[in-house]
């Protein structure tokens, strides 16, 4: 076997990407741990893997494979024994008439291709991939292969103690399953079974991706293993069952709420991802209008009165509330919050979980914490009656007060207020602002493209038209979707004198709308187009923005909103 280690080094080198001193550095640390030079170059943060398999690719003049970039079929280890794919550090990719497609770490290791050869009976054509890269496609192919092969009812076999190590297949194939879900940075996780196929489903940035899974014969060990993990009921299968875990992964705690439903075809399990490592930036880093930034970084330091953020679940009205407590979170402040669940955890700030099987209701819980002496509180969201008057009656005593609801936007929250039985008088001197805001897919940089349909012009503003609108084309870095991540969309409805009056006199929602467009406020729809006209989403995206009835207009798209007036808190 030719070793290829001399000749990557000297390429390295020459290509300028290491220096000697990195390579006294790298055999001095092989040397101590008895382990491979360039191993000890990727563990010191000298190269990257990466960058080792495409100088590897060049000097031995086989191509290099991006692993990362193509949906590899995990069914193919059931070509070549596991150990042997381990040992080799090799995977058969693709199958194409008697050829192989086979990645290996050193395609000159003839010994290794000619057993390869005899497992797949065909011929071998080798290319070179990341080690990190395949040695994490061969745990997880054979992870999630080697579910099938054990009983459906192995784990409830176990001993909760015996079933953490990894090694039996089912937990070897829950925890496949939540690292690809981490990975992909995916918010939620579903399991889905039908009567004869089992659909493991990841939600990235907002929509449903199909990714490869088990066989449907281990989904009653899949839910078993979960249920051990949540410490839920395993012999009830009948009734919706809820718990949560924390799991752990590369040193990144992650919170996991589960939720088990009974279908006709089984229990259906989704699993909620809730990283606890958040980072939260500056107010000015939400992507707002920078208005409505200006206003909201303002706002959120008076010393009493009510914020709302509303919109649907996963808008991100936690990343924006909280990133509000970051802003003003000083030793001075006393700062208390209601949440179910807490998903980001900040120093200093007392955080309490509801717990409704005790009574830990929000509007019991608030009624404790307002005897806890808090300057600012924050309620996770206000679901009823009790929690609105407690919440507004603590804006009203001298609190700074923050919150969610769920309206479609902002004008929508002073009815809202109102069926909760909030009477106007108290929203005029409670509330300070609320802010609505949606997330719409960010455009994927490495293969979106300018956006040729001309018939999406026709409805922009005519100040608009001349933007640097993009469509989405999709790649393997987006996975065909055309999107990765996403971006928030926003608007404000500040309460100003005129909008006081309006909430005092029983205006209707249409009015308030209009008085606050005539000063300035400009609607999520709008924000929207703005953000298309520069690239970061689509306009077919930002179509799903548009409102649902067309009895409600948005009257700022006529002409260019007031975006360059100073932001007025008070008019």
């Amino acid at each position: 076997m030719l070793d290829s280690r001399h000749f990557i080094i000297r390429t390295l080198l020459a290509d300028g990407l290491i220096k000697e001193p990195d390579v006294r550095r790298a055999t001095e640390r092989a040397v101590g741990s008895g382990g491979d030079v360039l191993d000890a170059m990727v563990a010191l943060g000298i190269v990257t893997s990466r960058r080792l398999a495409i100088a590897r690719a060049k000097i031995c003049e086989y191509p290099f494979f991006d692993i990362g970039q193509f949906e590899i079929d995990i069914r193919n280890s059931r070509l070549i024994p596991r150990a042997v794919a381990e040992r080799l550090v090799a995977f058969p990719l693709f199958m194409l008439g008697d050829v192989a497609t086979v990645a290996m770490l050193d395609p000159l290791n003839l010994q290794a291709i000619d057993q390869l050869r005899q497992l797949l009976k065909c011929d071998v054509d080798p290319v070179i991939a990341d080690a990190e890269q395949l040695r994490a496609l061969i745990a997880r192919a054979y992870s999630l292969a080697g579910a099938d092969a054990g009983s459906s009812d192995g784990p409830a076999s176990h001993a909760e103690a015996g079933m953490v190590t990894g090694q039996e297949p089912i937990v070897a194939a829950v925890n496949q399953i939540i690292h690809g879900a981490i990975e992909a940075s995916a918010s939620d996780v579903h399991i889905n079974p039908d009567e004869n196929d089992l659909l493991i489903r990841y939600r990235v940035d907002g929509s449903l991706l199909v990714v490869q899974g088990p066989q449907r014969a281990v989904h009653e060990g899949l839910v078993q293993r979960l249920k051990v993990l949540a410490r839920l009921d395993l012999t009830q299968t009948r009734k919706p069952q809820d718990g949560k875990f924390r799991f752990t992964y590369r040193d990144q705690a992650v919170d996991v709420r589960l939720s088990v439903v009974p279908t006709i075809h089984g229990e259906n399990v989704v699993m909620r991802l809730l990283r606890a490592g958040t980072q939260l930036g500056p107010i000015e880093g939400l992507g707002m209008p920078d208005v409505v930034a200006r206003d909201y970084a303002q706002l959120v330091r008076r010393p009493h009165g009510m914020i709302l953020v509303t919109g649907p679940t996963g808008s991100g009205k936690t990343t924006t509330l909280y990133t509000a407590l970051a802003a003003i979170n000083t030793p001075d402040r006393n700062i208390i919050t209601i949440e179910d669940p807490v998903e980001i955890r900040l120093p200093m700030i007392r955080q309490v979980q509801v717990n409704h099987e005790i009574g830990l209701s929000f509007a019991s819980t608030l009624r404790s914490v307002l005897r806890q002496d808090p300057d600012v509180v924050l309620v996770g969201e206000i679901r009823d009656q009790d929690t609105a008057k407690i919440a507004v009656q603590a804006a009203l005593t001298g609190h700074l007060v923050f919150s969610t609801l769920h309206t479609n936007d902002a004008v929508g929250s002073i009815a809202r207020l109102r069926d909760f039985g909030v009477p106007s008088f108290a929203i005029n001197n409670a509330l300070l602002c609320v802010v609505a805001q949606r997330l719409v897919r960010r455009l994927c940089t490495s293969c979106c493209t300018p956006e040729l349909d001309s018939s999406l012009f026709d409805s922009l503003p005519p100040h608009l038209r001349s933007g640097s609108f993009k469509a989405p084309q999709g790649c393997a870095i987006c996975k065909s979707t055309g999107y990765k991540g996403r971006v928030g969309v926003y608007e404000m409805l500040r309460v100003t004198r005129r909008v006081q009056a309006a909430i005092e006199s029983e205006e209707n929602r249409d009015v308030i709308q209009r008085i606050a467009a005539e000063q300035g406020m400009q609607p999520m729809l709008m924000d929207g187009l703005l953000k298309a006209s520069r690239g970061l989403t689509s306009l077919a995206e930002t179509a799903r923005l548009r409102p649902i009835s067309d009895e409600e207009p948005v009257p700022s798209l006529a002409q260019p909103a007031p975006t360059d007036q100073p932001g007025r808190i008070a008019a």
